[in-house]
């Protein structure tokens, strides 16, 4: 376009690089060609247009007489020339790759002067699984800790066996009374109806069963009927304290029960068959459905279908898996069996082997789900003595679970004929199974 005026682009004037004392004049600016002769005006095909470049008569140079990007500087990296409009050299700008202030490929190292970083170590998986293992055993060690501590807390030890009087000799092995209860505590009236329970006050015994756990294998459930005609002994009041002599009375066996709570059952138990009775454990209905239900369910093949409206029972024949409710009304059905009492009981044990064997699958055992909320509801309504521990409580569900299984022997008590509508026990047969009991020996007596 056009010069600055030539009377001030002299050398008169004073800056970088002149001895003038006087101050410079205006410079010229050069005019920037943006095309030229054969060249075309818009940019080269793929790529940016290289510019031309100018000189501006001060900004390429230090002072010293060396441009900007010389070889000698040690701050910037030399830039490649290339050529202007005019055929004139001048600094893109770009970088060539390098990083400011260091050699070329020193980055690798860390910085300038630095050997390059060797490869990364293997990791020492050896040290890594060690470390996990010892990890995974320690939690695994502090929830079972707290498991049983939880669980332990959850037992409700309100049966005291001291107050039993004239106890009889202990065997070897370990005997436990198992209670099923028609207690109805902790049921809303919607329960009630639901469960065909009913609204009797207090508590009476549904099913009684003795669990002779042996010291060496051989474990055997016998069933107590609950229309076994017993005699009531002599006994001291669980409550009252107070020591009621023996009247001769001859009761059903549940009426114990009613009388005066699991105590005098325990001792109306021992004195009618001579068996010392070690711990005891009472599950009412409320409890019982809700361990049904939180195993998601007992499968049950039933031979012969049958309805009860007492119990509200109504089964046809075949495999069918069994909810709270409907396996409530199968173990306390009883007016619709041939049998009664004695079928009855033959239900409850052939179901109590069916609900074990479902509760010790890996599927509940090993799903936190599933296993916690069957131990809360077994355990919230748990009653047992005052001696037994969770320990305890393992040892009578695994024997219980084995004996069903068929790793033992399960039976009625021997029954020798009916009075006034009771059940008499054969009183040789009894006396031969608590020999054998008693000595671990293997049980060849039948019910």
């Amino acid at each position: 376009m056009s010069d600055w005026p030539d009377d001030q682009a002299g050398g008169r004037g004073y800056g970088r690089g002149s001895g003038n004392p006087q101050p410079d004049g205006a410079r010229v600016m050069r005019h920037v060609q943006r095309g030229g002769p054969g060249r075309p005006a818009g940019p080269p095909p793929g790529g940016v247009p290289q510019q031309p470049a100018y000189d501006d008569g001060y900004g390429d140079r230090r002072g010293d007489g060396q441009p900007y990007g010389d070889a000698r500087d040690e701050v910037f990296e030399p830039r490649t020339p290339r050529q202007g409009a005019h055929g004139q050299s001048y600094d893109s700008g770009y970088n060539t790759g390098q990083v400011y202030g260091q050699p070329a490929g020193a980055g690798q190292g860390g910085g300038a002067g630095r050997p390059p970083r060797g490869p990364r170590p293997a990791p020492n998986w050896r040290r890594r699984i060690k470390i996990g293992s010892i990890t995974l055993v320690s939690v695994l060690l502090v929830t079972s800790v707290a498991t049983y501590f939880w669980a332990d807390g959850k037992l409700k030890r309100e049966v005291d066996l001291s107050k039993v009087i004239e106890r009889p000799e202990g065997g070897a092995g370990t005997n436990y009374l198992i209670v099923g209860s028609d207690s109805r505590e902790g049921m809303s009236d919607e329960d009630k109806k639901r469960l065909h329970t009913g609204s009797a006050e207090g508590k009476r015994t549904d099913s009684m069963m003795i669990l002779h756990v042996a010291d060496d294998g051989g474990n055997t459930m016998i069933s107590l009927p609950r229309d076994s005609n017993v005699t009531i002994p002599s006994f001291k009041g669980a409550e009252s304290g107070k020591l009621y002599p023996n009247q001769g009375r001859q009761v059903k066996l549940n009426a114990a029960y009613a009388e005066d709570g699991p105590e005098l059952l325990v001792r109306t138990v021992e004195y009618n068959t001579g068996l010392r009775i070690d711990h005891y454990a009472e599950i009412g209905f409320g409890g019982f459905a809700k361990i049904v239900d939180a195993v998601g369910g007992v499968e049950m093949d039933i031979p012969k279908g049958f309805k009860d409206k007492k119990s509200g029972a109504d089964f046809e024949a075949g495999k069918q898996t069994l909810n709270g409710e409907q396996a409530l009304a199968f173990v306390r059905t009883r007016y619709a069996l041939p049998g009664s009492d004695l079928d009855r009981t033959k239900n409850q044990q052939k179901f109590l082997a069916a609900l074990a064997d479902q509760a010790a699958t890996p599927g509940t055992v090993m799903n936190p789900f599933k296993l916690y909320p069957t131990m809360g509801a077994g355990l919230d309504t748990l009653i047992v003595d005052k001696d037994m521990g969770l320990m305890d409580v393992a040892s009578m569900f695994w024997a219980m679970k084995g004996v069903t299984g068929g790793d033992g022997k399960s039976m009625n008590m021997p029954i020798a004929g009916t009075a006034g509508g009771n059940l008499l026990w054969d009183k040789a047969k009894v006396k031969q199974l608590v020999n054998q009991l008693n000595n671990d020996d293997k049980v060849t007596v039948s019910g």
